[in-house]
């Protein structure tokens, strides 16, 4: 690890990236939304204002140096809590010592709560009266929809606000500040060539810590030429090999990635839907979760306009069991790049929907008895079967005038095939049966 001497002169071996945290909020690297001038919660920073916050973003977006400037500028006493480490004994004692300065100090106590979306509810309550009286200001950050983490009482209490991942002209700025800081960063004493600059930035993915400690490694990896360390391209692609793009399985990520998979594929874009499926793949994301979920697309929104779909779908995944990775893997996208060029239907997917709300909403109606099963001589003798035609006694086995449904629910259309694909063949066949029992109908003796 690259060290420096602080104002003592003891060495200092705090990592680059909690070295250069920022102490000023024109130093914040970022977030332009909610910081340059006259946003709403510059000015309310600058002017010492304090009211409860949860930072929702990505990792390495600044949610804890934040926190730190919020209190900061208003004077405010800090403390700190990590959510996976912290239980009820740990929150009330923070939150007496925050009523201590408060009477003793006179000073306002800013409580940041670290991975506030792993507090359960019980923990999360024992802020509420706290929050509300004034004894602390909640700052909690978070990588999770705090819609979904965090229970409404207290989110009724603070304000969200969404960080987004650094751009590459913020995380450049703050590549060149940890380079040439004499007092903090690496002074000028370490240099990288065009391309290691690049794979650096590529790497770090909108996180300003990761892009830090990619910098401090490869620092380490340095050459010595003309006096100085230099990063060469060859030690950077040695230091970001493992690197990886943002995902988590189960959280934000996923889900909306999975979405934009499936939304792709709905929308008939073979490209963006290979493209996501390849971002979640690379993320780590179970390729059997993957082959489930493109089986649910094919009968979702391809359904009958394109049959062979969900067949394909089941192939692909039987073809990943058999396979593993990353052979299996092209099966699946051989699947997700099918579906995207096939006709779409919903027609079926909705129609399963109507009949189960009829099934749910009209009660146990009783199967007309001409539908019955007729096993034993008593059941003929109650009339079970009775007056039943068989399909393929008539013509192109279709008996125009049969009831099927209860007599409650006697002409409900629950699908209606659409003109695209293969169910558009669908379509005018049953128009076709449909016309001949309406023809026949018209025609029989009144």
């Amino acid at each position: 690890m690259t060290g420096l001497l602080d104002a003592a002169g003891e060495a200092d071996f705090r990592p680059l990236a909690d070295r250069l945290r920022p102490r000023a909020l024109d130093e914040f690297a970022g977030q332009r939304h909610l910081l340059a001038e006259g946003q709403p919660l510059r000015r309310a920073i600058l002017a010492g204002k304090l009211h409860s916050m949860v930072f929702w973003g990505p990792p390495g977006t600044g949610k804890t140096t934040l926190a730190r400037l919020v209190a900061q500028y208003a004077e405010a006493r800090f403390a700190s809590l990590s959510a996976v480490l912290a239980g009820v004994k740990e929150i009330r004692e923070a939150i007496a010592g925050a009523r201590v300065a408060r009477q003793r100090d006179r000073r306002a106590t800013v409580l940041f709560v670290d991975e506030v979306h792993r507090l359960n509810k019980a923990q999360q309550d024992v802020f509420l009266p706290h929050v509300e009286d004034g004894t602390v200001f909640l700052l909690g950050a978070t990588t999770e929809n705090p819609s979904f983490e965090l229970n409404n009482a207290l989110l009724s209490r603070a304000r969200v606000y969404v960080l987004q991942a650094l751009d590459e002209a913020d995380l450049a700025a703050v590549l060149e500040r940890a380079l040439g800081d004499a007092e903090r960063g690496l002074g000028g004493a370490v240099a990288l060539e065009d391309e290691a600059r690049a794979l650096l930035l590529r790497a770090a993915d909108g996180d300003a810590r990761a892009l830090l400690n990619l910098l401090e490694i490869g620092a380490d990896l340095a050459e010595e030429r003309d006096g100085r360390r230099l990063v060469t391209a060859a030690a950077a692609r040695e230091v970001t090999r493992q690197g990886a793009r943002r995902f988590d399985k189960g959280g934000d990520y996923f889900y909306d990635q999975i979405s934009a998979l499936h939304k792709s594929v709905r929308g008939s874009d073979p490209d963006a839907a290979l493209y996501w499926l390849c971002r979640m793949l690379d993320g780590g994301a179970d390729p059997r979760y993957l082959a489930r979920r493109v089986a649910r697309i094919a009968a979702e929104d391809v359904g009958l306009a394109g049959p062979q779909a969900l067949n394909l779908c089941l192939s692909a995944w039987e073809a990943y069991e058999r396979l593993g990775s990353p052979e299996g893997e092209l099966a699946i996208a051989q699947a997700v790049a099918y579906l995207a060029c096939a006709p779409k239907s919903n027609a079926v997917y909705k129609a399963f929907g109507a009949a189960m709300a009829a099934a749910r909403d009209s009660g146990t109606l009783e199967v007309p008895l001409h539908l019955r099963n007729a096993p034993t001589k008593l059941m003929k003798e109650l009339g079970h079967g009775r007056d039943y035609r068989y399909a393929h006694d008539h013509e192109d086995a279709y008996v125009g005038d049969e009831a099927y449904l209860p007599e409650e629910l006697a002409g409900r259309r629950f699908y209606a095939p659409t003109d695209r694909g293969h169910e558009k063949v669908i379509g005018e066949w049953l128009e076709r049966l449909r016309a001949r029992a309406a023809a026949r109908a018209a025609d029989a003796p009144k």
